[in-house]
């Protein structure tokens, strides 16, 4: 009897297992009615823009205020897209940086302010300051890089005066800008080269030229939608003669960009009447990618190519695997090629030589590279950058690493003084150096210049508690010594806090972090798409184990976000849950681990990329789990999916009806105080899609509700629930925090002092009563005491 019973269990399992799989995947096509949305209209978003400004102005919680707590580390400063001096005047640097604004300094160096922070985006793609009057500057927002996390531009400021007043100039729907050039003798006479749309294609690409200061624009050179342009040089001695890299490229949910044909060289020796293609001597562009662009400012009839050449070479070797630890399957490629031309881009003669530094020199991410500067004077004279900054005094035929101890990786554009040319200054993804001797030694501009890009924030319940957070090329960063720093009594001094400490911590620079909260020392993290492990600290070092789970023998492996999810049981800190494609549990601390969902993605092998420049799709993005109810489990994917299980994983059950189609889920936040509420945002990047996307449901997903209400645009990056009062919210957008009261009928702006940055995570710590909130370009802040909210 007992043994029929038993086996009436086991199949009565297997049955709700089998039906719930199916449930999971029966639903994974889209819902009838939902449609793709993307590409913004760049008007709206300008007007978002001018109603953040409006409820920044106008709202009643400014008495709150925003104080930085940093960030960086030795070394690290954030990552810098150019640089640029005014030739009157070398104490005066401007430094352009990925996701932070614009930053000058007026005492070379010694101390800088960011001069952008009401700019509609903070992301800068290049700078120039003009050489007849150095009080004229022009921006172009939006990195032409293309990282998986830049942020969009929103086109062309200029001022007239050394950056103290801004005005827009149009081109706001190029979202990316890679170069500026501007008349040597007319400011008002400028060319821009736009590279279009990040995710998406569209006609706002090319080469736009101005002859009246950026009130009009006329495009003097466009290939087609899928063509922008990633570089132009201009001969300083005749300005009417411009060449221009055109570079065909879209990055993909699943895939960075993969070279395509179509990028060309094209020359014009009358201001962009006309153009001409230049090829002889340059390589088929079937396999190439990225072409950078210099001249020599003293003898302009020499040119320089940095070509990103995707030519395969050799095959892999038996197991190897790439930087990222997955398996190789792809051939090496011929890597950077260095051309050079002596009649101005007629001809072309590969200089540098064919060997495994110029293989590695960008990875086969080179796509985010191609800068190449030429001593103006000494046409000999070259650096090229790339994983590392070199240099060639012979025209190219040889090259010298330069390396310095604070010199960071990742190099993206370099000044070189045209009156000294051992004076240098490079920015890099650590931020801004200098060098007074050719590039042999170098100082650092890091603790000026705070540019950190943290993709989250965790904290511990020590007292004073320590945040961690995963940083942009640069692994996971912890500060120690987080406590409120309170306003003092009448008549007293106000009270000194002391400085947070950062330091490293274990992880890499895409991670969820997720710490014990009855053991400070127990920390998990992963190092690249969710090869999560668990590190402890003893003796004053951290000790790392690796736990994630591994698939099955025969299976593929796992498909991990970069930052694929991790959370601990918010009813036993031993439970943890981690995302691939399935959601996995373990019951200790991850030393094994059971599968407890199917396959919870829209998986499309028509949307998977191929290696080297593919990007895991299809993957869990976020996981929550209710603290009111074991086992009420909440997962949503890169392509707009959301699953729930009430039974700790028994069944799911698809909850996306009712969601926008295809966003990605970037936060899922279950309610503290009713267990059917949950709350979610989603992001619409992946498509140049800017709305926001926040969502309530009151009956476990079955409805939900848009509580956007009157956020003045996206992306919304996080949401979070008050730990101690219901229905008081916060959310995280592009351009700083929102705060509702009525659970998301209505939102205002949160605090005072914190500029338009990019939030990309946020958390309240439940003892102290701070906010803490990541800035994608701006590093940690905190508002020391929310309870007037809370009241």
């Amino acid at each position: 009897m007992i043994k029929k019973h038993f086996k009436y269990l086991a199949f009565l399992l297997l049955t709700v297992c089998l039906v719930g799989f199916l449930s999971a995947q029966k639903s994974a096509s889209p819902a009838r009615g939902q449609k793709k949305v993307e590409n913004t209209d760049p008007a709206l978003r300008l007007k978002w823009h001018e109603q953040h400004l409006a409820m920044e102005a106008s709202t009643p919680y400014r008495s709150l205020q925003w104080r930085h707590i940093g960030g960086g580390i030795e070394s690290q400063g954030g990552r810098c897209t150019d640089v640029d001096v005014p030739l009157n005047n070398k104490k005066v640097i401007y430094v352009a940086t990925a996701t932070g604004g614009l930053w000058k300094s007026e005492n070379a160096g010694v101390t800088w302010q960011p001069i952008t922070d009401d700019f509609p985006t903070l992301s800068v793609g290049d700078i120039a300051v003009s050489g007849s009057n150095p009080n004229v500057i022009y921006v172009g927002t939006g990195e032409a890089n293309i990282f998986r996390a830049s942020i969009a531009g929103t086109g062309v400021y200029k001022s007239t005066d050394g950056g103290k007043t801004w005005q827009h100039c149009g081109l706001t729907d190029t979202n990316t800008i890679a170069r500026i050039r501007i008349h040597p003798t007319n400011p008002d006479i400028v060319y821009v080269a736009a590279s279009g749309h990040e995710w998406s294609y569209n006609p706002e690409r090319g080469v736009f030229k101005t002859t009246d200061g950026g009130r009009t624009w006329q495009k003097v050179l466009y290939v087609d939608e899928k063509t922008g342009c990633i570089d132009l040089v201009m001969d300083p001695k005749n300005p009417e003669v411009l060449i221009a890299s055109m570079w065909n490229r879209i990055r993909q949910r699943w895939s960075d960009p993969v070279p395509e044909d179509g990028d060309y060289l094209y020359k014009t020796t009358d201001g962009g009447k006309t153009w001409k293609r230049l090829t002889d001597g340059l390589p088929d562009t079937k396999y190439t990618g990225r072409i950078g662009l210099d001249l020599c400012a003293g003898k302009p009839n020499v040119v320089y190519a940095y070509v990103d050449n995707h030519t395969p070479t050799r095959q892999p070797s038996p197991g190897e695997r790439d930087s990222y630890g997955r398996q190789r399957t792809y051939p090496d490629i011929v890597g950077a090629e260095v051309y050079r031309s002596d009649d101005q881009g007629e001809s072309w003669v590969k200089v540098n030589p064919s060997d495994r530094l110029f293989e590695r020199f960008g990875g086969t991410y080179g796509w985010v590279f191609g800068q190449i500067r030429v001593d103006p004077n000494n046409e000999n004279t070259v650096y090229i950058m790339g994983l590392g900054l070199y240099k060639s005094t012979d025209g190219g035929k040889t090259w010298t690493q330069l390396y310095w101890e604070n010199l960071h990786g990742d190099h993206h554009g370099l000044w070189i003084d045209p009156d000294d040319s051992d004076h240098l200054l490079n920015v890099n993804d650590g931020g801004c150096n200098e060098s007074f001797d050719g590039g042999k030694t170098w100082r650092d501009f890091y603790s000026g210049i705070q540019a950190i890009q943290f993709y989250n924030v965790e904290f511990d319940m020590n007292k004073p508690f320590t945040v961690y957070g995963s940083v942009q090329d640069s692994g996971t960063h912890r500060g120690l010594g987080v406590a409120p720093q309170s306003a003092p009594p009448s008549g007293q001094r106000r009270f000194r806090q002391a400085r947070v400490h950062w330091e490293r911590a274990p992880g890499g620079e895409g991670t969820i972090i997720a710490i014990d909260p009855t053991d400070p020392n127990t920390v998990y993290s992963s190092s690249f798409y969710g090869r999560l492990m668990r590190s402890e600290y003893k003796n004053g070092s951290w000790v790392s184990k690796e736990i994630y789970p591994k698939p099955a023998e025969g299976e593929p492996e796992h498909r991990g976000q970069w930052l694929a999810p991790t959370v601990l049981s918010p009813h036993n800190p031993n439970i943890v849950y981690h995302g691939f494609q399935y959601v996995f549990r373990s019951l200790n601390r991850g030393e094994s681990w059971e599968k407890i969902s199917p396959d919870l993605t829209a998986y499309d092998p028509k949307k998977q990329g191929r290696l080297p420049y593919a990007i895991p799709f299809a993957t869990l993005t976020a996981i929550s789990e209710s603290p009111l109810k074991f086992g009420v489990i909440y997962a949503g994917t890169d392509d707009g999916r959301v699953h729930l299980t009430r039974d700790g994983g028994v069944s799911w059950t698809e909850i996306t009806a009712g969601l926008p189609y295809n966003k990605h889920v970037w936060c899922i936040e279950t309610s503290k105080f009713d267990p059917g509420t949950v709350y979610i945002a989603l992001i619409g990047r992946h498509d140049d899609d800017f709305a926001p996307y926040i969502f309530k449901s009151t009956d476990f997903g079955k409805t939900w509700i848009n509580i956007s209400a009157n956020l003045p645009g996206g992306p919304t990056n996080v949401i979070r629930e008050d730990p101690k009062r219901k229905g008081l919210l916060y959310v995280g957008t592009d351009y700083g925090v929102y705060v509702s009261t009525d659970d998301g009928r209505s939102w205002n702006c949160l605090g005072s002092g914190l500029p338009n940055a990019p939030v990309w995570d946020l958390k309240i710590h439940p003892r102290d009563n701070m906010l803490v909130i990541a800035t994608n370009g701006r590093g940690m802040w905190v508002i020391d005491d929310v309870s007037p909210l809370q009241k």
